[in-house]
């Protein structure tokens, strides 16, 4: 917006001159500041029509798992081992790091077939495999982008490139939040870190306190939350009431939303100071609790961080996003994969036997999966390029349909070659799945009306019930 010399003449600076002159005509408008601000997190949009969800966990394996190894085995695979695939098959395709010449790989591992369905499971995933008859596994999933920094945008953000709203932050727009003392939109990280910074959590051109908040899996919970030493609480609330009052004289001047914002944000973390510590002592899980994730409560781990997931949902956060790195395998496969799929196997899928068994699930989508998939070629003989033309994830919970494989690429792994779903597709069907209608949810900014989806998605309602 452009600024005219009287708004630069009428900016409030916290000087003395300045808050002296201003008290007197705007005090009288405090208790009803402050009503404004908390009114922040309300929802700016609501339900379009009936919610099958409440809230959603989206597990991120940052890296991109290999399809190929974990979910979708292909026999032709070990008919061109040391072979190129044919060139009908791989045409017009970008590749980061490999030639289209080379050379197939077979999955690395066996397979065996679960469930009432006889899903299709690497040996690789023990435990998942005893829940495949509670999940979707949608084997038919494509992106637009084959990097890394652009593949996570387009997972959290749908767009490619810096800017935009995450999913977390248009899901605490949309719908405000359920609980006063805990952040709508929390994410937890293992291992390495996000090629996107931390875009994927991020608000873009959203008001800022729809930002993500991380929980760290070490040391205070979140950064700041303890008072400083010799600071007690009495202490902390007469300056907060304080700084308080500063912002609110500075907001009638300049109806400035950050302002509004960053009122809000004090109070949450002035709750945080008690919720949150409560939230992360696993104290009051039980042994058989503890042992369903294989948890250590005193070791961050990711099957910690399920746990958490699982707490934070009974407390009424709406978005958990789950981030685990180190998994883009360009090399040593089998190695490398093996300590991946251990580190994860166990606790994600915990935390679906876990949320069935305390009635959550029905009302809690769980997502998983990574920004692409992994290349049916190999690299440097025992790892996989990038991959966005067919790759795998699983939804579980929130009136989605339980039990099925949805989706099929090639025989080579290489293409979707049956009912193909595009990552906008997703966010489409996750927000449907939450009551909005994700052609409706959108922001104006710079003149126009922007959405999560762009101007592209459909609700996958083959894969609700």
């Amino acid at each position: 917006m452009r600024r005219s010399s009287s708004d630069k003449d009428n900016d409030m600076s916290f000087n003395r001159r300045n808050l002296l002159k201003s008290a007197g005509t705007t005090l009288s408008a405090l208790p009803l500041l402050g009503t404004r601000a908390f009114a922040a997190a309300a929802p700016k949009t609501g339900l379009h029509h009936p919610a099958r969800a409440k809230r959603v966990i989206f597990m991120h394996m940052v890296g991109a798992p290999s399809q190929i190894d974990l979910f979708d085995p292909k026999p032709m695979l070990a008919k061109y081992a040391h072979k190129s695939l044919p060139a009908s098959v791989i045409k017009n395709v970008n590749f980061s790091f490999i030639s289209p010449d080379s050379a197939a790989l077979p999955a690395l591992w066996d397979f065996k077939k679960h469930g009432r369905r006889g899903t299709t499971v690497s040996t690789l995933l023990p435990h998942f495999s005893k829940i495949v008859d509670d999940v979707c596994i949608i084997r038919s999933m494509y992106t637009s982008e084959f990097n890394h920094p652009g593949g996570e945008l387009m997972l959290h953000t749908g767009f490619g490139q810096l800017g935009r709203p995450s999913l977390g932050a248009w899901i605490d727009y949309a719908l405000g939040s359920t609980n006063p003392d805990l952040p709508s939109n929390i994410v937890m990280c293992t291992g390495g870190g996000s090629a996107a910074g931390t875009a994927p959590w991020g608000t873009g051109f959203l008001p800022s306190q729809h930002q993500g908040v991380r929980m760290r899996g070490s040391g205070d919970p979140v950064l700041f939350l303890n008072n400083p030493k010799d600071i007690d609480t009495d202490r902390r609330r007469k300056m907060l009431d304080a700084v308080r009052k500063l912002n609110e004289l500075q907001l009638a001047r300049s109806h400035d939303p950050e302002t509004e914002t960053r009122i809000a944000q004090y109070e949450m973390a002035y709750r945080m100071q008690k919720s949150v510590p409560d939230l992360v002592n696993l104290k009051s899980e039980s042994k058989a609790t503890l042992d369903l994730y294989g948890v250590d409560p005193d070791k961050p781990s990711f099957a910690r961080n399920c746990l958490l997931a699982r707490r934070l949902a009974e407390r009424g956060v709406r978005y958990i996003q789950l981030m685990d790195g180190d998994w883009d395998h360009h090399g040593k496969l089998k190695e490398e994969l093996t300590v991946k799929a251990g580190h994860v196997d166990q606790g994600m899928s915990a935390l679906v036997t876990d949320l069935k068994n305390r009635g959550l699930l029905d009302d809690t989508l769980v997502v998983w999966g990574g920004e692409f998939g992994r290349t049916p070629m190999a690299q440097l003989n025992d790892g996989r390029d990038h991959h966005k033309d067919g790759f795998t994830m699983w939804i579980a919970g929130g009136g989605t349909r339980a039990g099925i494989d949805y989706g099929a690429t090639d025989d080579f792994g290489f293409n979707v070659a049956q009912d193909p779903v595009h990552v906008h597709d997703l966010h489409a069907t996750i927000l449907h799945a939450l009551g909005i209608d994700h052609e409706r949810l959108t922001f104006k900014y710079q003149g126009r009306e922007f959405r999560l989806t762009d101007v592209e998605g459909n609700v996958m309602k083959q894969l609700l019930t």
